[in-house]
């Protein structure tokens, strides 16, 4: 399940590729046209400046503005920034887990395919597709 912090982050990268490119946008007004607390999207937008997704300026004149074009974001990258990884099961998320069931284990057939499912519907997707909306 996909947080309210995946979903507000993906709503902040939108609100940033509707604005002038290279535009600094303050928090306050990506919270106020979100309806979100600026509070609650400063912990978001943190995450996002760490991962180098979006790009901030304190203060006066300052604010946040995306670091590539909208089409250069795929809907996976910035979900597992704020979720962490998108597999389903632990065998699956880190690669250097030792599984000692992996050879006979019957469900993970079943847990790669959802996970191939999953990263290729999220990866396949791009904030631009978002705006198309």
């Amino acid at each position: 399940m996909i947080s309210t912090k995946g979903r507000y982050a993906l709503r902040v990268m939108i609100d940033l590729a509707e604005q002038p490119e290279g535009t600094l946008v303050p928090l306050k007004e990506i919270a106020q046209r979100q309806g979100i607390s600026k509070k609650y999207l400063e912990i978001i937008v943190k995450a996002l400046v760490t991962s180098g997704l979006v790009a901030g300026t304190s203060g006066r004149g300052g604010g946040y503005r995306l670091t590539r074009t909208p089409g250069e974001y795929p809907i996976g990258e910035i979900l597992e920034v704020m979720e962490g990884t998108l597999s389903p099961v632990a065998c699956l998320a880190d690669s250097d887990y030792a599984c000692e069931r992996a050879r006979e284990c019957r469900t993970l057939p079943l847990w790669k395919e959802f996970y191939t499912l999953v990263t290729d519907f999220f990866y396949g997707k791009t904030v631009e597709d978002l705006l198309q909306r």
